[in-house]
């Protein structure tokens, strides 16, 4: 029937735009620190069933199979991809990334705490250790102001000396937290994340313990974005594209040559 195709075949073409959206978005974070990929999964639309398989016909034979035409496709989810990004070396002593599990912790104006795969940290006027946004790192951490040099180690200890003095003057310790369901969180921009009913409360730890990963100083993490996988699926989408485009012509054609019987 030509016109359930033409609801069909929409459906189709709104879930291709849908994946090309996610991907252009991908693509256009490849350069930011700590992003995540996001991958748009599908799955189709109610059937409608004609014959239902198994139904027994005259003469006590059973359907083998049954007789349903489906309409169409809509978007289930967009996933989060948290797999690890490749590290790459900054020579910024306030510079971290995590190896594995787990998320800095900052707090937003609001009150509340956000999460983040982006350790680009630096010192404010007062000392304390802050995101590129002025974000305080939680649990809060303050180094004096006479300290010139940093050291940071695998389990996020945080040791800082003044000139060449070889015993630390101050030393502080990074804690991290992990989710059991980390694709449940809440992206809300600036490489932040939001715990939410879905991701589950966070567990807090020290970097480098069980279930933790473990701190890479003056270092950060790139995108996990894989250009090539992206430039392969968007011709994939925009091919899938213009197929459901053709059977919308397909069947805008049936119907012309339908109207235009005589009797």
């Amino acid at each position: 029937m030509p016109i359930r195709a033409l609801s069909t075949a929409s459906t189709g073409m709104t879930a291709m735009q849908t994946q090309v959206d996610v991907i252009a978005n991908n693509l256009a974070n490849v350069r930011t620190t700590g992003f995540k990929q996001d991958r748009a999964n599908f799955t189709d639309l109610l059937y409608q069933e004609i014959q239902r398989a198994g139904v027994r016909l005259p003469g006590e034979n059973l359907t083998p199979v049954g007789k349903a035409v489906g309409s169409g496709v809509r978007l289930a989810s967009i996933d989060k991809e948290f797999s690890q990004g490749s590290l790459t070396l900054t020579g910024s002593d306030l510079d971290m990334a995590i190896s594995g599990e787990g998320f800095f912790q900052v707090l937003l104006p609001s009150g509340a705490v956000a999460y983040t795969r982006d350790g680009s940290f630096q010192r404010d006027k007062d000392g304390n250790l802050v995101t590129g946004n002025g974000q305080l790192m939680q649990p809060a951490i303050t180094l004096p102001g006479e300290a010139s040099r940093f050291t940071i180690s695998e389990t996020g200890l945080i040791q800082a000396y003044s000139g060449a003095a070889e015993a630390p003057i101050a030393t502080a310790q990074v804690e991290i937290a992990r989710f059991i369901n980390p694709k449940g969180m809440r992206a809300i921009g600036d490489n932040l994340f939001l715990a939410t009913e879905a991701s589950g409360q966070p567990e807090t730890g020290t970097p480098g313990s069980a279930n933790f990963g473990t701190i890479v100083p003056q270092a950060l993490e790139e995108s996990n974005v894989e250009i090539v996988r992206e430039m392969v699926d968007l011709i994939s989408a925009q091919r899938a594209y213009e197929i459901n485009s053709n059977a919308i012509k397909t069947s805008d054609e049936m119907l012309r040559v339908a109207n235009g019987l005589r009797a």
